[in-house]
């Protein structure tokens, strides 16, 4: 069986009935959507979604940071007036 990662849970069934209702009684935490008693998807708020999206994008550039600190020998210094 498939560990259920939220407080919340419902049926795909319910799903359909109310999206929007699901998310209001879960006060805005994932709704673990459940198939045959299974997750299959969770439903989340959408600005949920966008700062999930922006800690990713943050930590893709964190990476590109460190994985660019060892280069800075190489680099070229410009002034802003250059660019």
């Amino acid at each position: 069986m498939n560990t259920v990662l939220s407080l919340f849970s419902a049926s795909v069934s319910e799903l359909k009935k109310n999206p929007s209702g699901l998310l209001q009684q879960s006060d805005g935490e994932p709704v673990a959507i459940l198939n045959h008693n299974r997750p299959t998807a969770y439903l989340i708020p959408a600005s949920t979604y966008e700062e999930m999206l922006e800690r990713l994008e943050d930590a893709e550039l964190m990476e590109i940071v460190e994985s660019r600190k060892g280069q800075k020998s190489r680099a070229k210094e410009v002034s802003l007036d250059e660019l």
